[in-house]
């Protein structure tokens, strides 16, 4: 598989249910099977804010008339007969409910509210080199909350050991907080290529989850 579909199958894609209201966040590869089923269609929204919508037939066409003109932002699934373009949003057929969810809390999610980076020294580092610490410690009873737990890179995590952050002299950058909005859907609308996200959530609390 060619660099290009893996990036491709590594995007996303927003899901709507039956009244154009977001309920979710899905694979690419999961998209394209409930276009195929027929369960889903996909919704292109222009710049001018005007949206249409195509069945899995539809978009094939789209893909095949649009081959050989993508833009930098487009993700592209390479197949030995076709390009396929990676839709941006789909619209659930038959779903018109509204999950309840909240934000889920896990590694992911904390690392985005905090931008990557490290609440002691305040630097940027890679997912891998960061690490979630609990500001009140769990030996003397710290909750495993939002308002508790920080990204913290490695060496501040040792550094600060089972101290609180005043016992080891290491203030946080900023008190950790619940997010109000989805923490992972805030870096997504930061890319241009999830900009078409924006005018369904507007209404929403963001705090749908990415699968």
């Amino acid at each position: 598989m060619s660099s290009v579909s893996t990036a491709a199958l590594q995007a996303n894609v927003l899901v709507l249910n039956r009244l154009y209201m977001a309920v979710q966040v899905i694979s690419v590869k999961r998209a394209l099977i409930l276009l195929y089923k027929g369960d889903a269609e996909v919704v292109l929204v222009h710049q001018d804010g005007y949206f249409e919508s195509f069945d899995f037939t539809q978009w094939m066409g789209r893909s095949i008339q649009r081959m050989g003109s993508w833009e930098p932002e487009d993700d592209v699934l390479r197949t030995v007969r076709v390009d396929v373009e990676a839709p941006r949003i789909i619209r659930l057929l038959g779903y018109d409910r509204l999950p309840r969810q909240r934000i889920k809390f896990n590694r992911r999610n904390l690392f985005a509210r905090d931008g990557n980076r490290c609440q002691y020294c305040n630097k940027k580092f890679a997912p891998h080199e960061l690490s979630m610490d609990h500001v009140v410690p769990r030996s003397r009873g710290g909750p495993a909350t939002w308002e508790n737990i920080v990204t913290a890179c490695l060496r501040c995590n040792v550094r600060k050991g089972g101290r609180t952050p005043q016992g080891a002299g290491m203030p946080l950058v900023k008190q950790p907080e619940r997010p109000r909005t989805s923490p992972l859907l805030n870096t997504k609308l930061s890319n241009r290529k999830y900009e078409s996200w924006r005018i369904f959530l507007e209404n929403s609390n963001w705090s749908i989850d990415i699968s």
